[in-house]
């Protein structure tokens, strides 16, 4: 009995083990991810995002039971689409998807229900039927659902702010991107936060040149 204890115990701690290399590796994943995406430019910022694609699927591999790499290798994928452009990115945002739908299976509330704020920013701006998978029903859905999971941070609040301007519900948008103005920083995501909030600002400026333009 003590030695099927102790077995146990063993796997237990090996289990752990592999959880905190993972997630060490994934902290650095998302820090890359951030400079790479907040910072670079043009070809530099496709190939890093490149590279990150490759390290985002082998941490994700290493723990294929568990939502946050698979979010985050979605989320490195998306970038790398919108860095890439062109049809080539539509393999890479239908990957991406299916990465999302995989961790909403293992865990919907993984990085507070960001898999739904994910899949809402997929939907709103990838084209839709017959080229792409793109719809702005599923969008406003899952941006909603983001919202009652996580309803004061900062990268819901954008994304449905972003959405409700293609949807010309300026003051809907406007409330949100205000919100997300107003979201409190998160501990070691310093260079996201600062690029996050420039594209807020700009959205900000966009919904209020919108709502005083002439309707016909």
């Amino acid at each position: 009995m003590l030695k099927k204890l102790f077995m146990v115990l063993l796997l237990s701690l090996g289990a752990m083990q592999a959880h905190a290399a993972g997630d060490a590796q994934l902290v650095q994943l998302i820090r890359d991810w951030d400079s790479a995406n907040f910072t670079l430019q043009g070809d530099a910022k496709e190939k890093a995002l490149a590279d990150l694609a490759e390290r985002a699927k082998a941490v994700s591999a290493a723990q294929p039971n568990r939502a946050e790499p698979l979010i985050w290798q979605a989320i490195v994928l998306s970038s790398y689409a919108g860095a890439k452009g062109g049809l080539g990115a539509l393999s890479l945002v239908t990957e991406a998807r299916d990465l999302l739908l995989k961790a909403e299976q293992i865990d919907a509330a993984a990085l507070q229900g960001s898999v739904y704020t994910s899949l809402g920013s997929l939907y709103y701006q990838v084209p839709g039927w017959p080229i792409g998978f793109g719809d702005d029903d599923k969008a406003r859905a899952y941006l909603e659902k983001a919202l009652q999971m996580n309803p004061d941070g900062m990268d819901p609040n954008y994304f449905y702010g972003d959405f409700l301007i293609a949807e010309h519900d300026y003051k809907k948008a406007l409330a949100a991107l205000e919100k997300a103005l107003a979201a409190a920083p998160r501990p070691g995501r310093e260079v996201a936060d600062a690029g996050r909030r420039k594209e807020v600002m700009a959205a900000i400026d966009l919904a209020r040149k919108k709502m005083n333009e002439p309707v016909y």
